[in-house]
């Protein structure tokens, strides 16, 4: 990995996982990550559910939208983290491959989003932790 690690999160509409887990790492994370989040078949809009389930975590995704994944997006990423995105992933050795097994946010409310998104949180502490801790001082 480079100095500072760069991460890409995929997954099919990059409206609901994708965008939570790339807002937690730039959230929690700061500069000491890049980060990236892409979809497969991406969606028109982000999922104004996870819109409203992130402004209860103080961070507000309102003005991304979603983006189509590209093969440069993945060559440019040290880590990629796939949530369901299946064969449309494309795979280059030396990088780092995860995939996480999250329910889908779409079509769901809130309550619902909730468990998703305090998953995903969980999920990128431990991220952060691996691949960008923080340095004492």
């Amino acid at each position: 990995m480079s100095e500072k690690p760069s991460v890409l999160f995929v997954c099919v509409h990059n409206a609901g996982r994708s965008q939570m887990a790339a807002a937690y790492l730039t959230a929690l994370a700061g500069d000491r990550v890049e980060v990236r989040s892409a979809g497969s078949a991406p969606a028109n809009t982000v999922n104004p559910a996870v819109v409203e389930a992130m402004l209860e975590e103080g961070i507000d995704i309102s003005a991304e939208s979603p983006k189509v994944l590209t093969i440069e997006a993945v060559q440019a990423s040290d880590v990629v983290i796939t949530m369901g995105c299946g064969d449309a992933c494309p795979i280059f050795p030396g990088k780092r491959y995860e995939d996480w097994k999250l329910e889908d946010p779409a079509g769901q409310g809130v309550d619902s989003i909730r468990p998703i998104r305090d998953e995903i949180r969980g999920r990128i502490q431990a991220l952060i932790d691996d691949i960008a801790p923080a340095v004492a001082v």
